[in-house]
């Protein structure tokens, strides 16, 4: 992920930093618990998209 790329982007929900998690391809947002998925380099950053962290991946 383009480190200016992550600096621009935040999360459509609470508008908070993302945070990138290459080991699976996502963008995460703690404030919302969501993650974004990345499909071919392209963030994909619909709600609809995303999914609910869970509590355990948020310990981390």
């Amino acid at each position: 992920m383009d480190k200016r790329l992550l600096d621009i982007l935040v999360c459509p929900v609470t508008k908070a930093p993302l945070e990138w998690h290459s080991d699976v391809q996502e963008l995460w947002c703690r404030a919302s618990r969501l993650a974004y998925p990345v499909r071919d380099g392209v963030p994909v950053m619909l709600e609809d998209e995303a999914r609910t962290l869970a509590e355990e991946e948020l310990q981390a």
